[in-house]
């Protein structure tokens, strides 16, 4: 089992679903994610970003990790990382609107990089939607940069209705040369 530096992350548990399932949500969506500042609520409507379902099919797929941020027994940050052919994708990054800018971000941005080298992968790529500028400037400050590549990002029935039309932007940090 591959051992994080920091003490306060670990690799989630089925257990701990639910309480994984809340945090994203709340980090995301609705009057709840409005304390923090990683919120999409004036650009998707709801309160859903994740349902069980989803979340349990993240969970569950081959090469695929959930990291959790723990202080004590509560649930603080966590994040998913899935094992690419050429690189280490991570996507569902959430830390409580509440612990926000309190650097648990960049433990667990750090964490992703220890278990990619592990992996020996020579890169991290995540998408976001291109229009949060301020979540796009703290990222190329922690060293990823604009690939180029935009995805479109489709209405599922699930989470939220779109207030305006959007798209992903790629971004990548190499690990190794």
């Amino acid at each position: 089992m591959f051992q994080f530096s920091n003490q306060q992350i670990g690799i989630a548990t089925k257990n701990q679903l639910d309480a994984i399932l809340q945090l994203v949500n709340s980090a995301y969506r609705g009057e709840s994610s409005r304390s923090g500042w990683t919120t999409e609520a004036d650009l998707i409507a709801g309160n859903v970003r994740i349902d069980k379902s989803s979340l349990e099919d993240v969970y569950f797929l081959e090469g695929s990790i959930i990291l959790t941020y723990t202080e004590g027994d509560n649930l603080i940050g966590t994040v998913n990382l899935q094992q690419k052919k050429n690189h280490l994708y991570l996507g569902m990054f959430s830390v409580s609107p509440l612990h926000q800018n309190a650097g648990i971000g960049k433990k667990l941005l750090k964490a992703a990089e220890e278990y990619a080298l592990h992996l020996g992968l020579p890169a991290i790529q995540m998408s976001v939607i291109s229009v949060r500028h301020e979540l796009i400037s703290w990222y190329q400050r922690n060293g990823y940069a604009d690939t180029g590549e935009r995805i479109p990002f489709k209405e599922d029935g699930m989470s939220g209705k779109h207030l305006r039309e959007l798209e992903f932007m790629v971004l990548e940090k190499k690990l190794m040369a």
